[in-house]
């Protein structure tokens, strides 16, 4: 939830908390479009108007985190962050409302905050139920013992499924001994005793004292009117009264770092991992910005120094990095996955060499330049979307005032090679560091940090800059979405173009190029998986690093991805640059140069993500269960190999392979390629037929199809996975029918009701809020739409203890949806629910482009989600259950439990 490296009722008596008069809210400023409001009882609210965002998003930013939490307090904000979703005597039911409202809705906690946001299909009565809803909850939550039993042991399963990752443990240990006094040594998530032993009355107190609209920053954007919008707020908010004592500010500062300090952590795994954090300032003071671009220049991927020292010298598989921008001083934390036959211990030695290097010699305007392009191409994004701008304007009002996020933006852009220097020299020494290793098994010289500085005169006459931009209203409906969509073909690419005027010029496209068949791939999946990203490492004309830079340049950015016979690229763009962006992907297609150092990177990386995996119950359950589903012959492309089988072919994987693959298969014979965003369609159009003309190809391409023939028979697979506190539950059924089978529409909502909505789900009611026994429990349905195969499949997290409950009630519950139907309310809730999902991803640039891609591929237009829609809306209870009982049985479900079990039952299958 941070900006990467940078930015920054009853119980209303009970509570002591009384409902006002209000006087009207007075202006406080605006930047760039957002303007700043505050109530007569504190709260502030900052509301921008975006027309072209058919959501609206409300944000309600508690100013407490884990770094206002006493002794005994550790993990309390979180833990109260849970409870506040709990039912109030307004909203009995939130998340069933939220769920039939179409909102994607969430709340997190973080060392200085606290946040609640949902963004909703945009329109009046959304906007007051979520302002209305918001103001109670931020009051009136009960907070009771009942609640919080359920709730501490979900809680509780969160921290133990932190405890499954060793590089997060190591990050912890790391700050735990970098700050020894300062809460932000202390995880958010707290420890275990604190969460299970709280006292009620305790957490109630907690509320009480930081729960209150002088402790609150309402962040409120999309397609909105700002005066009635500010009209709400006071209605729904104004009303509450300020209590008397204020909130006292916090006041521990960590002492400067006096020695280098030294963690070792050892678990069970197989991936070493090295670390090193440095103390810095606050993401107000002036010195951060200098400070954030230090750490790019360190650890980007493929033109960081510590990229080139380590990854590319097959030293580590990975270095990543994040310059924390926290409300006091904070630290950057820089950590590098240890490549299979090194040392960690000295692996931590170079990365902290090259650390010095960079003191010592300094850095290059070049490296300032492509860190700055990194930077404004991360913000420009960012801004184009306003949900995650408003989340991320939470974090800055966090650090200070929300309005640092523009301020440090335009700080960034005067940093020179001076000021990172300096800062290099100033933190970047052994006494302020602290270095940690994850092993699978001087003289005192002080570096004060400066205070946090004064952030009201910092921002007082801030005005911003004047050339933001809006894009249009639009309407996501099928129907207004037909009426734009333009169709062509390249070749054998089929294209759909939808040009529409977005916020920034942003542009999305997908292009999916199709080859070969099953026969002719047989035992060549690893190499269809690797082939696209080793092309858009380099061309002939471009090295990994100058492509890395270009994109950056042109504020662009490129994914690519393989798959049995696919080869999909994902981009992001804006429209002065996407002309230019499509022709580096010509050269990524026509042009690739398949550079044995970048496949030799990218096996090193892929074979340390298999090697973590084999340790981790969420990789390893839905795995084995995947390899029942999919019972092809070893070499078939539709294989599913184990994790160690899928380790060796990386490992054996040869550049040969890849450029025959290429020059025998890779072509613009057959695919789709989408486009929609902020576009010039006649220039665009010249760009792809340029990139896609006159290719052609050795071998034809027939679709590989996959059959859900021959079921497996159902049984239980127990997986041990020693020294993991978080156990995962995985089964799945396989069903012979596609998506447009007449239960189809039944079958998506009866999986909505079960696990597919979240918290609105009975699997969720059950399994996590009645039982507190699972973090994260669902179900999820998926159907192809060209051949007879569907998937059911339930899952969820849980402490090993509680795995046989788990599946015991996941079953039971759906034998009672099976048994006794459902309720009209909640069959109404669902079709609601979905139908506005469906809407919201539509919303969404990227995904309406992937839905386009979709429809193309299999000979449709939206007219078929139209009617999908319609029927989804006429189902009836009864309909959705006869659906569920044809198709759905409990007893053929193919079962899979992963952990660190206390008793192995004999009549289970076993598996390490």
């Amino acid at each position: 939830m941070l900006i990467r490296r940078f930015v920054a009722g009853l119980a209303l008596c009970c509570l002591g908390m009384n409902l006002v008069a209000a006087a009207e809210p007075r202006k406080i400023g605006s930047v760039e479009g957002l303007t700043e409001y505050q109530l007569d009882n504190g709260l502030r609210v900052v509301i921008f108007p975006e027309p072209s965002n058919e959501k609206i998003t409300v944000n309600m930013t508690v100013l407490v985190g884990s770094r206002h939490e006493g002794y005994g307090e550790a993990g309390m904000a979180h833990l109260l962050e849970h409870m506040l979703f709990k039912p109030t005597s307004k909203h009995p039911r939130p998340d069933q409302d939220l769920q039939s409202r179409g909102a994607d809705y969430n709340g997190t906690t973080w060392f200085d905050r606290t946040n609640y946001y949902e963004t909703l299909p945009a329109g009046d009565d959304n906007l007051e139920w979520a302002i209305e809803y918001e103001a109670d909850r931020l009051i009136n939550c009960p907070i009771n013992a009942a609640d919080l039993t359920s709730e501490m042991t979900v809680v509780r399963n969160e921290f133990e499924m932190g405890e499954n990752s060793p590089k997060s443990i190591l990050e912890q240990r790391v700050f735990a001994s970098a700050f020894e006094w300062h809460n932000y040594g202390k995880s958010t998530i707290g420890n275990r005793a604190d969460i299970e032993r709280v006292p009620v009355d305790n957490l109630r107190a907690f509320y009480k004292k930081y729960y209150r609209p002088d402790n609150v920053i309402l962040f409120i954007g999309g397609r909105l009117d700002e005066a009635k919008t500010l009209e709400l707020v006071q209605k729904h908010f104004g009303p509450i009264e300020r209590p008397a004592e204020p909130i006292r500010a916090t006041y521990t500062e960590e002492p400067a770092q006096d020695g280098e300090r030294l963690v070792t952590l050892r678990r069970v795994g197989n991936v070493a991992v090295v670390g090193v954090a440095y103390h810095i300032p606050a993401a107000a003071d002036a010195e951060f910005p200098a400070v954030a671009l230090l750490e790019a220049i360190l650890t980007a991927d493929k033109t960081g120094r510590l990229y080139k020292a380590l990854v590319e010298r097959r030293r580590a598989a990975k270095v990543q990095g994040m310059a924390y921008a926290l409300h006091d001083p904070g630290a950057i934390f820089i950590s590098a996955e240890v490549a299979q036959g090194n040392e960690p211990d000295s692996v931590a030695e170079d990365m902290l060499e090259a650390i010095n290097e960079v003191v010592k010699d300094g850095i290059t305007e070049v490296e300032l330049v492509r860190a700055k392009r990194q930077f404004r191409k991360y913000l420009d994004q960012l801004a184009a979307e306003t949900p995650k701008l408003l989340i991320e304007l939470a974090e800055s009002a966090a650090a200070g005032d929300w309005r640092l996020f523009f301020l440090n933006r335009d700080r960034l852009e005067d940093v020179t090679v001076d000021d990172v220097n300096r800062v290099a020299r100033k933190y970047l020494v052994p006494n302020n560091r602290t270095v940690g290793m994850y092993i699978p098994s001087q003289q005192p010289q002080r570096t004060p940090i400066a205070a946090v500085p004064d952030v009201s005169k910092l921002v007082e006459n801030y005005k911003g800059r004047s050339d933001f931009s809006t894009g249009e209203a639009f309407d996501p409906s099928p129907a207004a979405i037909e009426a734009r969509v333009k169709r062509s073909q390249i070749e054998g690419v089929k294209v759909a173009l939808l040009s529409k005027k977005n916020r920034g010029g942003i542009v999305s496209l997908q292009l999916r190029l199709r080859y070969g068949s099953a026969k002719s791939l047989f035992g060549k999946a690893p190499v269809c998986d690797v082939l696209p990203s080793l092309m858009a490492r380099a061309t002939r004309h471009l090295n990994s690093e100058q492509l890395a830079d270009k994109l950056d340049e042109l504020q662009s950015t490129l994914h690519a991805s393989g798959g049995p016979g696919e080869a999909a690229f994902v981009i992001q763009s804006k429209r002065e640059h996407l002309s230019e962006v499509i022709d580096v992907l010509r050269q990524i297609l026509r042009e690739p140069a398949f550079p044995q150092e970048e496949l030799d990177i990218l096996k090193q990386r892929r074979a340390a993500e298999l090697e973590e995996q084999m340790t981790q119950p969420q990789a390893l359950a839905p795995r084995v269960v995947s390899q029942k589903l999919n019972p092809y012959p070893v070499g078939d492309v539709r294989y599913q190999p184990n994790l160690s089988d899928e380790l060796k072919q990386i490992q054996g994987l040869e550049l040969a392979s890849l450029k025959k693959l290429y020059e025998d298969f890779l072509s613009a014979q057959a695919g789709e390629l989408a486009i929609v965003g902020d576009f010039d369609e006649a220039e665009t159009v010249a760009a792809l037929q340029k990139a896609l003309k006159d290719w052609k190809a050795k071998s034809p391409y027939e679709r590989i199809s996959r059959s859900a023939e021959n079921p497996p028979k159902p049984e239980t697979i127990r997986i041990e996975t020693p020294d993991k506190a978080n156990a995962m539950y995985f089964a799945g059924l396989l069903l012979a029918l596609r998506d447009d089978h007449p239960d189809y529409p039944a079958l998506v909502v009866g999986n909505e009701i079960l696990g597919g909505s979240g918290f609105a789900s009975r699997l969720m009611g059950r399994i996590r809020e009645k039982e507190g026994l699972s973090y994260g429990v669902g179900s999820s349905f998926r159907s192809n739409s060209l051949d007879p195969r569907s998937t059911f499949s339930i899952y969820a997290i849980c402490n090993p203890e509680n795995v046989e409950k788990v599946v015991a009630l996941a079953k039971e519950e759906v034998e009672i949806l099976l048994k006794e139907g459902l309720k009209e309310e909640e069959l109404a809730e669902s079709q609601q629910g979905w139908i506005k999902g469906q809407e919201a991803d539509r919303g969404e640039d990227g995904k309406l482009a992937s839905i386009l891609a979709n429809a193309l591929f299999v000979g449709r237009t939206l007219e078929y989600q139209a009617k999908l829609e319609s029927r989804v809306s006429q189902l009836t209870a009864d309909a959705v259950v006869a659906a569920l009982r044809r198709h759905v049985n409990p007893e053929q479900l193919v079962n899979a439990i992963a952990g660190d079990f206390p008793e192995k039952p004999a009549q289970e299958s076993k598996q390490k």
